[in-house]
């Protein structure tokens, strides 16, 4: 691998791991092992490491650092969060959202019409989490969209530890639902559609949908 010896790209490199199962849940993270793969010092790995604990991507236990286990009880605690912070973010970019942005919206509903039953569950999450990206970039307060990116990459971990195909045409339903309850500025649609999204999402993920 090329040498990487700046600790946030580190961080960004180990974090894709974690996030596409690379770095599996409950594995162990070798320091020594690390440094070799980056080529660089121990330093700036523990400097890496220390960033993705504190954002709970990787654990202490015992006298190593392991992959966050997943579990019911972190989902259930990201839910809760989003419930609250996502509905406030979309109604945000119903009213601040420009012409310009109508048209990265559009752009949006004619590329989920690219998805087949061929699609790739990866390439569906990546596409699910820029339309996320996009509603939070427009809702235009970006403290609130770092929160809420962040809270969905963990989501993403959950996703794709799923074993069976992703069906596109309804996981984007309400993707394009959401959309044009932002285009008509009805704001108990759009609320309903992102309690009824983020409600499906879990019932997906855990399988009783």
């Amino acid at each position: 691998m090329e040498s990487k010896s700046d600790p946030n790209e580190i961080y960004a490199a180990l974090r894709k791991k974690i996030i596409r199962l690379e770095l599996p849940p409950e594995s162990v993270l070798n320091l020594s092992d690390l440094a070799k793969e980056f080529d660089v010092s121990r330093t700036p790995i523990k400097e890496a490491l220390i960033s993705l604990q504190s954002e709970e991507w990787i654990m202490w236990q015992g006298s190593r650092f392991i992959v966050t286990p997943l579990s019911l009880e972190r989902i259930r605690e990201i839910t809760e969060i989003r419930m609250v912070l996502e509905i406030k973010a979309n109604v945000w970019a119903m009213e601040r959202i420009t012409p310009p942005e109508w048209e990265e919206l559009d752009r949006i509903r004619t590329e989920i019409s690219g998805f087949s039953e061929n699609s790739s569950n990866q390439s569906i999450i990546d596409f699910d989490f820029f339309i996320h990206h996009t509603i939070f970039k427009i809702a235009k307060n970006i403290q609130l969209a770092k929160i809420l990116e962040r809270l969905l990459s963990h989501y993403l971990r959950f996703w794709l530890s799923i074993p069976r195909q992703i069906d596109h045409s309804v996981f984007f339903k309400e993707a394009i639902e959401l959309i044009e309850a932002i285009r008509m500025k009805d704001e108990p649609l759009i609320r309903e559609c992102t309690t009824n999204h983020i409600r499906n999402s879990v019932a997906q993920i855990m399988g009783t949908r």
